[in-house]
């Protein structure tokens, strides 16, 4: 195992809203996205969601209320919650779910991405 630089890590892609895996551990996969606009509504029925912002600012909304983060935040999102991540302006974000869970949940649409690069 070698040591991982986030934010070389960062540099080596500039896509939004399809997440890079850069390790795995215990079942658990570490994301990292850059993210910008609005993504689609959707939920992980069977997986918690963690979102740790690196920079920039991100809305995680809900149904029933909204949660603003800024860099050296975090918010898990429970499973079964439906959520729709937003970004006025480009925001790099750190990811932790397990293997399994599905970029989009359930929904299929354009922005869902079947198969995660490694970096």
């Amino acid at each position: 195992m070698d040591k991982i630089n986030i934010e070389e890590k960062f540099s080596l892609f500039n896509d939004h809203w399809s997440p890079k895996v850069i390790g795995e551990l215990n079942g658990q996969q570490v994301k990292l996205a850059k993210v910008k606009g609005e993504f689609v509504w959707h939920s992980h029925e069977n997986e918690d969601e963690l979102f740790y912002i690196i920079k920039g600012n991100l809305t995680l909304e809900f149904r029933d209320k909204t949660v603003e983060l800024s860099p050296g935040e975090m918010y898990i999102i429970p499973k079964g919650v439906e959520h729709r991540p937003i970004a006025e302006n480009e925001v790099h974000l750190m990811l932790f779910e397990p293997a399994a869970t599905k970029h989009t949940g359930q929904v299929i649409h354009e922005l869902t991405v079947e198969k995660l690069d490694w970096i």
